[in-house]
């Protein structure tokens, strides 16, 4: 038997759970992941088993494109008791923000108050395509942006969630700080810390801090006790 696996065994008797390899942090965190078509079928049950208890599955892309995998990932992780919640990959040189916050909100992104579905989130980064800011100005970046946040919260009642690397996000909105007083912060920083946070966030929410494990797709920690997600998901108090 290894040292880790004598751990596991003396924690198990003392009733607590041995953590996933992830980054060390002070405060109460709980770990999850975010998917995509790239991982399929996902196994629910061992992700869960793994420490998982919180799922961000991709919904669409732009204005014409659906994750064919997105029933089996978004009804499977609900179902072995994690809380979920979509996201929109942004392609803000397509079609327009509140356009493209229709299409993801009639294809999987909506919200509901059962305590177990996070508000959708707004994945705006780098462009694999192309131009790093898609071709457009740092003044119409944030329009484009400001348009999806508000029609989606028209379409749900929630403000969206907006994942994005402080780079990204200093280089393409002009570092602009005017959307953290609504939206809650998934930083995507691969590191043993979050760094930087982007202009006028207060903290960041979600920290995708791995996309090599410990769970299928990327590994996330969500700042905070798993109560706390729950009021996230409720809106407040369920």
């Amino acid at each position: 038997m290894t040292v880790r696996s004598r751990l596991a065994v003396l924690l198990a008797a003392l009733g607590l759970i041995l953590l996933p390899a992830a980054p060390a942090r002070a405060a109460a965190v709980t770990y999850g992941q975010d998917v995509s078509s790239h991982q399929g079928n996902v196994n629910w049950p061992a992700q869960w088993n793994a420490g998982s208890r919180f799922a961000y599955v991709k919904a669409t892309e732009g204005g014409y494109y659906t994750n064919p995998y997105f029933a089996q990932q978004y009804n499977g992780s609900y179902n072995v008791g994690m809380i979920r919640g979509a996201y929109h990959f942004a392609i803000p040189n397509g079609a327009g923000g509140a356009a493209q916050a229709d299409y993801f909100v009639a294809h999987g992104g909506g919200w509901s108050r059962d305590g177990r579905t996070l508000p959708g989130a707004l994945d705006i980064e780098y462009n694999p395509y192309g131009a790093t800011c898609y071709g457009l100005s740092q003044a119409s970046m944030r329009s484009w942006i400001s348009a999806f946040l508000n029609r989606y919260h028209t379409l749900t009642g929630r403000w969206a969630v907006i994942y994005t690397t402080t780079d990204w996000w200093t280089t393409c909105t002009g570092n602009y700080g005017g959307f953290w007083a609504n939206s809650p912060l998934w930083l995507a920083r691969y590191a043993g810390t979050p760094g930087t946070l982007p202009a006028g966030a207060p903290t960041w929410s979600f920290w995708q801090y791995s996309s090599t494990g410990p769970f299928a797709g990327d590994s996330n920690q969500w700042h905070g006790a798993l109560d706390r997600l729950k009021v996230l998901a409720c809106d407040g108090p369920c």
